[in-house]
């Protein structure tokens, strides 16, 4: 995947765009506070909400698929970061969660 830049969780500017690709029962249990959920099966159709001009830090559970994402977005021109460790690597730092639930945000 040449081109794209991992970050870690503590490298997030405060106000960044970050794009969670997760399924919905994932985003539901917890997501990174501010995140926008575009699942990735979705990215496609929904590309227009992001702009390719903004750093945007894609994440998933892992990074597996925040990779894959990525790499998609990097060819159609935007400009993209890959959150290391995901989703998990967030809520191990205790970073700001959000759940869509009513339960205390999980990631698993």
């Amino acid at each position: 995947m040449d081109g794209l830049e991992i970050v870690g969780v503590s490298e997030i500017p405060q106000d960044a765009m970050i794009v969670d690709v997760r399924e919905d029962y994932e985003w539901n249990e917890g997501h990174a506070l501010g995140a926008v959920h575009i699942p990735m099966a979705d990215l496609p159709a929904r590309i227009d909400e992001l702009d390719p001009d903004e750093d945007t830090y894609v994440m998933c559970r892992t990074s597996g698929r925040s990779l894959h994402a990525a790499a998609w977005l990097l060819d159609q021109g935007y400009s993209i970061f890959v959150v290391g460790g995901g989703a998990g690597a967030w809520m191990e730092a205790g970073l700001p969660m959000a759940s869509e639930n009513d339960q205390e945000p999980n990631v698993r």
